[in-house]
């Protein structure tokens, strides 16, 4: 599995169609999940570590963070 962080930050943070408020509530969800995982000592998924790297690219791309 290959993800490319940057082209899809990129492609959030120029989307106008998704709104500063949804990126920002997508990322503070998944931040509540890994703070769940990491609290019950379970293993952390490796998508969640993407999708929060790619939505703080995008936030900070945007100029929200």
């Amino acid at each position: 599995m290959k993800v490319d962080v940057k082209r899809m930050s990129e492609r959030i943070a120029h989307d106008r169609s998704v709104s500063d408020y949804e990126v920002w509530r997508a990322l503070k969800a998944v931040n509540d999940e890994l703070h769940e995982i990491e609290s019950q000592r379970d293993p952390i998924p490796i998508d969640l570590v993407f999708a929060r790297a790619i939505l703080r690219r995008a936030q900070q791309a945007r100029g929200c963070a």
